[in-house]
């Protein structure tokens, strides 16, 4: 029996600009829970968040969501510093993204920690790895961040890739086969922002060459 194909790995960097609406996020049994405690702002148990999942799930995209929703700013966690502490919370509710324990500043994020919890508004964190996985030195930082809502996004699925593909060729008026959006499935790397990229890239190259996106194009272009 032949080995399964090797998923491709993009290199290219695509100028495609993301759709980041509540309207655009499709949910699946992957990410149906977090999109549930994001739809149910400002009813939440608690004012932190903990929002985790592997690259490419759809965690920037919620947090857009829930910025909109709250009026949020956005930044990256390697931007916090304790001067930044009060200028990101101007609006009472903040996302910090992308928070990993070989960038944080953890004197920073216990600070920012203790001002939401004793001065009101809301905070919504967002990484890759789980809590469980981070190796945080201060022990008041670990308690404080335990007692964060833990907001879980599943690695996409199949279902959720299918109509990420479906929706990406339908937006560009494309019309592909089903048989190619299967096909593609197992070959590229399973990512939200991988099969939106390779849409796009699909659809240059098809302009390009003045041909239709079958699953032979699809072969040729990305070399499977």
């Amino acid at each position: 029996m032949p080995a399964p194909p090797r998923p491709v790995q993009l290199t290219l960097d695509l100028p495609f600009q993301e759709a980041m609406r509540r309207a655009d996020f499709i949910e699946s049994p992957a990410n149906a829970a977090a999109l549930r405690f994001i739809d149910a702002w400002p009813d939440w148990p608690a004012n932190v968040a903990l929002l985790t999942g592997p690259a490419g799930s759809g965690k920037t995209h919620l947090a857009t969501i829930w910025a909109e929703k709250s009026g949020a700013q956005r930044h990256l966690a390697k931007g916090l510093s304790f001067d930044m502490i009060e200028p990101w919370l101007a609006t009472g509710a903040l996302v910090i993204e992308d928070v990993n324990d070989e960038q944080l500043d953890e004197t920073a994020l216990f600070h920012l920690l203790n001002m939401v919890r004793t001065e009101g508004g809301a905070l919504l964190l967002t990484s890759q790895s789980p809590l469980s996985a981070w190796r945080v030195s201060i022990a008041d930082l670990s308690s404080r961040l335990r007692a964060a809502i833990p907001v879980e996004i599943g690695a996409p699925d199949d279902i959720l890739l299918a109509e990420v593909y479906r929706k990406q060729f339908a937006d560009r008026q494309i019309a592909v086969d089903p048989a190619v959006i299967l096909y593609l499935l197992p070959r590229v790397e399973r990512s939200l922002t991988a099969a939106r990229e390779i849409v796009g890239w699909l659809d240059r190259a098809s302009i390009a060459r003045g041909r239709q996106i079958t699953k032979r194009f699809a072969a040729e272009i990305l070399e499977f």
